[in-house]
């Protein structure tokens, strides 16, 4: 999912997001460790998703921060 696409989406809905990307990477981990991934990419794109989620979370809580200052 894009940045954009993502920074509409409210901060519960990252968090669930968040969790969800975990559990897929967990899982392509699993599969790939018993060489049954079929495409590896997945977990570069699983650990670059969860990346994005987090930064756009850590930008919404220093701006409210920064407004409460």
């Amino acid at each position: 999912m894009r940045a954009k696409e993502l920074r509409e989406r409210s901060d519960e809905e990252l968090k669930n997001l968040v969790l969800e990307s975990k559990n897929k990477l967990f899982q392509a981990r699993m599969k790939n460790a018993t060489h049954q991934l079929t495409d590896s990419s997945q977990l570069q794109k699983n650990r670059r998703e969860i990346a994005r989620i987090n930064t756009i979370l850590e930008e919404r809580s220093r701006s409210n921060a920064a407004d409460r200052e």
